[in-house]
């Protein structure tokens, strides 16, 4: 697993939304973009992530943040998890993983001792020039939005 660190550059990328739209790194120049990868949507401990950052989402815009989240769902996973828990934010469908690897979070885990692969939970802050600023490797779901502001 070749994960960004800080002070990578992020290579360009293109995904869609939940509604299909097209999504790309170059919608953020100039923009500070908090990208967050999750294994599953509406999965509990993806859901408290989640709705801990639309919870505080005014305070990361005040702070000039936009917000990505991404897993491998589907558009219409990801259409109903956004609808149901209202995210203000746009949620990536990578099923063929582009942005996932990009980022380098697909690798091995372990759960309930049995190995597999599957996305790492990770946080990449992001500046205007496409540099990585900050990696949360142990995102706390139910206070994520202070890992991020701390």
């Amino acid at each position: 697993m070749n994960t960004l660190k800080i002070g990578d550059k992020v290579p360009s990328f293109t995904a869609k939304d939940q509604d299909g739209n097209t999504i790309s790194l170059d919608d953020y120049k100039g923009k500070k973009l908090i990208v967050f990868f999750y294994p599953k949507a509406s999965t509990p401990g993806c859901t408290a992530e989640a709705c801990n950052l639309r919870d505080n989402y005014q305070e990361l815009q005040t702070e000039g943040y936009e917000l990505l989240g991404v897993s491998a769902d589907s558009e219409a996973r990801q259409t109903k998890f956004k609808d149901k828990y209202n995210f203000p934010f746009p949620l990536l469908a990578d099923e063929d993983h582009t942005v996932i690897n990009t980022f380098g979070v697909w690798g091995p885990k372990k759960f309930m001792g049995r190995e597999y692969d599957g996305i790492h939970r990770k946080t990449f802050v992001i500046d205007g020039d496409a540099m990585v600023t900050k990696v949360i490797d142990k995102v706390k779901t139910k206070d994520h939005a202070a890992q991020l502001l701390e």
